[in-house]
């Protein structure tokens, strides 16, 4: 390098200053407007007091944290990882292209390094470094352990998938709030109907076998085998989940079990927080999501249409989920219709814990993230070879294959946005516990702080109670400690009760 020529080898030694000045114009020019594009988004969301989508948004930012700082190791190592060497026996098996593919690919790859944009950046890349390390394994008859071109490659992959992840869960909670939002006429009526006088001084009996949920939910197919009501809640998910009844039914079983006080709450509101809320960590890459990719990569051998085979994962489980979600409605129902001939009043479904997957409500979150990002997995493989390597590729594999896995990726995109999130928002409220959301913004903030405060107090009450008891031993019938108002004890208290009950359905 440090002899450079003209062309694609060249060095900055011997580039021109208004090519390296231009360039790096155009890559600040190019952070500076993402970097204010997310500040104003930002503000705007404050603006707005939606201080979960704020919250996501800095999770967003955490990621592309992350993607940089992997991008800054790939550079700054990249020779050195190609001086590492090993039997070249070893580079024979494994591999995603047969090497009897390798000189008709390296034909149809030149042109394509003309046109593609990533190809060209790759290549500028690869140049800087290139002449370092050129040879220097085969000076020693072995391969290095991954070529230039290899790396970026894998830097290109890496993000791609993190903005492919992001764009998708973002778009699958932008559809599945579309979806949501029909039901807030359904809250408005239930709101105008209750404040009715006449609705309201209005006692009915109600027959509980008569209800429209229980005939919906209980009642016919799946009242006596738990295997028929399984596939019913299976088909269910697909043809009708929720309707206004189910909704008011739900929401009745909500307010009863955790805001008895308060008839008139705003339950759409809070299912709308408790889902922005969520969404947060829905748009993170978790460190086991990590695993997966690494385990992909791996199984992406020619022969094995690895990458076919895996694109049914996510359309199992979302489908698996979405029947969960809709077989718990069902034993809800069940509970009431099996224990109740008929009621005074309006039925009331109880929420428990009981229902979900060992006992925790927020398994089906996690559930949800896996399933996303496994679709996402796919589609930024789909792309990632389409523009590195052209649909032809050998990488790319055959159209039979191809096909189905873009059909199956775009219907577990459709199915989970439409169907499993909306099912989500309202199914996930019949826990036994409440999700902090169920206060304002405004107000988390202010109890987070009164029981952080409380929690400080307490602690400095206990260590001067400790020190009097050690430094007084002998006159401890004479010394009191500092006195502490009841006040102050009463609020403390209150402070850590709400604290608990609010954080006590948070993923662990």
């Amino acid at each position: 390098m440090a002899g450079g020529g003209g062309g694609e080898g060249a060095s900055i030694e011997y580039t021109p200053t208004w090519v390296v000045a231009l360039v790096c114009t155009v890559i600040v020019a190019i952070s500076l407007l993402a970097e204010r594009l997310l500040h104003y988004a930002g503000k705007f969301l404050i603006k707005k007091n939606q201080g979960a989508l704020f919250e996501a948004l800095q999770k967003i930012k955490e990621e592309l944290m992350l993607l940089g700082f992997i991008s800054l190791l790939l550079t700054v190592f990249q020779s050195r990882i190609t001086k590492i060497c090993i039997a070249k026996h070893l580079t024979d098996d494994w591999l995603p292209c047969s090497k009897s593919d390798k000189s008709k690919g390296d034909d149809k790859s030149i042109d394509h390094f003309q046109s593609s944009f990533f190809i060209f950046g790759r290549r500028l890349l690869a140049a800087a470094e290139a002449p370092a390390g050129q040879g220097y394994c085969e000076k020693q008859d072995k391969a290095p352990l991954l070529s230039l071109d290899a790396i970026h490659d894998l830097h290109i992959f890496i993000f791609v998938l993190a903005v492919v992840h992001v764009l998708f869960s973002a778009l699958t909670i932008l559809f599945g709030t579309l979806k949501i939002r029909q039901w807030k006429q359904w809250e408005d009526s239930i709101q105008k109907k209750q404040q009715d006088p006449k609705e309201a001084q209005q006692r009915t009996v109600t027959h509980v076998q008569e209800h429209g949920f229980i005939k919906r939910r209980f009642k016919g197919i799946g009242k006596d085998l738990a295997l028929l009501s399984w596939v019913r809640s299976f088909f269910k998910q697909i043809y009708g989940s929720v309707n206004k009844l189910d909704y008011e039914t739900l929401r009745r079983g909500f307010i009863v079990t955790h805001y008895r006080d308060n008839p008139n709450f705003n339950f759409y509101k809070y299912m709308m927080r408790a889902l922005e809320t969520d969404f947060k960590r829905v748009v993170g890459i978790r460190w086991y999501l990590w695993i997966f990719v690494v385990l992909f990569l791996l199984l992406n051998v020619k022969g094995w249409h690895a990458y076919f085979w895996i694109a049914f994962i996510p359309l199992i489980l979302l489908l698996i989920v979405g029947a969960k979600l809709e077989h718990i409605i069902a034993q809800l129902a069940e509970e009431v219709g099996q224990r109740h001939t008929a009621i005074t009043g309006d039925l009331v479904v109880r929420p428990s814990d009981d229902h979900f997957w060992f006992h925790k409500p927020r398994l089906v979150l996690v559930l949800i993230h896996i399933i996303l990002f496994q679709n996402s997995f796919e589609i930024a493989v789909f792309f990632w070879m389409l523009f590195i390597f052209k649909f032809d590729s050998c990488i790319m594999g055959e159209v039979g294959y191809v096909i189905p896995r873009l059909v199956i990726g775009v219907l577990v995109q459709l199915l989970c946005s439409y169907s499993t999130l909306p099912l989500y928002a309202i199914v996930a409220q019949m826990g036994s516990s409440f999700n902090k959301a169920i206060f304002e913004d405004h107000i988390q903030v202010k109890l987070t702080g009164w029981a952080e405060k409380a929690k400080k107090n307490t602690a400095q009450r206990k260590a001067v109670n400790g020190s009097s008891q050690v430094g007084h031993k002998e006159s401890l019938s004479n010394v009191q400690p500092p006195a502490v108002g009841d006040e102050s004890r009463m609020e403390e208290g209150r402070a850590l009760e709400i604290e608990s009950a609010a954080t006590s359905n948070e993923p662990k």
